[in-house]
């Protein structure tokens, strides 16, 4: 049985409430006599022997009144968070909720703030820190980013701001031989690879794109946060989108059409397609997704944070290529890698002698 992986958050918002409730979730399930292969949401039970309740959470910041000073356990289910109670019982977590970085002054590495951090990641042992806090703050990004490879922890950037996509700081986690996954995680069955697909379908069976758009609805704190924050994540949406024998020029994303407070953790996207098939003969497509969103980042952030914490285990620094289709913004860029290059990352994680997964595409087109 492999070690619990243990993690740091960096925000205690629904993400994290979806992760911490469906690790136990599943865990209960295994108490059960459930079957790891039989875990409803879970294509890979196992990634580097590692199971999707393999976590232990082992140190968390977030300045909101609500969460910071509180047991974990208490501020994952505190307001504004809105993602549902599930039906399991929640362990209590020896773990405070500490106040992070609050402001861009406290990013510098020489500020009390930025010591702090970086010194509670050392005493807690965490081996990844997952970052999740609201779209928009770059400084907050690269200065958890830079806490984290201080302290030797990898770091799994959920959230559109460039990490793992800058030059300088990939290069030093690839030198300090620490982990560093990102950008902006792409949802386990989100508009990003739904919307990808479709377009990649029109260019295989030959039709010409004249226009695409989607647009998004949900009624948790990221999507009022996207209303003014949405320059960052629209761009790393379009990256999603980015595929060989496609041209996105004329495909419009609005990350967060309208925040609306009674569809609660629930994101619906509208989709739009315009072809032109045989003779320039119109061909249209409309399409409504609806999901619990958080749920849908968690079925995701689990494959990150173990492709990280096995990379780590291997000694292994900079970008895990296994992570590339979970990501919208990966470093390098969609197009650079192909469907064999992300199945050699999964196999070198699984260790020597370990068999292919089947699906390996697939699942990591989640």
């Amino acid at each position: 049985m492999a070690e619990h992986i243990r993690l740091a958050v960096a925000g205690v918002g629904n993400n994290i409430s979806a992760l911490f409730q469906g690790a136990e979730l599943y865990r209960k399930l295994s108490a059960e006599g459930v079957s790891e292969s039989d875990f409803p949401g879970v294509k890979r039970p196992r990634i580097g022997g590692i199971s999707v309740s393999d976590l232990s959470f082992v140190a968390a910041f977030d300045i909101h009144p609500n969460k910071s000073g509180r047991p974990f356990n208490e501020a994952v289910l505190a307001e504004p968070n809105n993602y549902p109670r599930l039906d399991v019982e929640l362990p209590q977590v020896p773990v405070t909720v500490q106040p992070g970085l609050a402001r861009e002054e406290h990013a510098e590495p020489t500020s009390e703030q930025f010591r702090t951090v970086v010194e509670q990641l050392r005493e807690s042992r965490a081996e990844v820190l997952l970052y999740s806090l609201p779209t928009g703050l770059q400084w907050a990004a690269e200065a958890y980013a830079r806490a984290a490879l201080e302290a030797g922890v990898a770091f799994v950037n959920c959230t559109p701001e460039v990490v793992a996509r800058s030059p300088q700081l990939l290069a030093a986690y690839e030198e300090a031989k620490v982990p560093l996954v990102g950008d902006d995680l792409a949802s386990h069955f989100g508009t990003s690879v739904v919307h990808r697909a479709l377009l990649g379908l029109l260019s295989e069976r030959g039709l010409t794109l004249d226009s695409s758009y989607q647009l998004n609805l949900g009624g948790n704190e990221d999507f009022r946060n996207l209303r003014e924050q949405g320059g960052s994540k629209r761009q790393s949406k379009l990256n999603a989108l980015a595929q060989e024998g496609v041209d996105t020029s004329n495909v419009e994303v609005i990350p967060s059409a309208g925040y609306v407070p009674h569809l609660r953790d629930h994101k619906v996207a509208m989709l739009n397609i315009e072809g032109l098939g045989w003779a320039g003969t119109p061909v249209s497509l409309d399409l409504k997704l609806k999901v619990q969103d958080s749920s849908n980042a968690a079925g995701v952030i689990i494959d990150l944070i173990r492709i990280a914490a096995a990379s780590s285990r291997l000694n292994r620094g900079g970008f895990p290529v296994a992570a590339v289709r979970v990501l919208k913004s990966p470093a390098g860029g969609h197009p650079k890698y192909t469907a064999e290059d992300v199945e050699e990352g999964f196999r070198k994680l699984d260790g020597p002698g370990a068999a292919p997964q089947d699906g390996v595409l697939e699942a990591s087109s989640r």
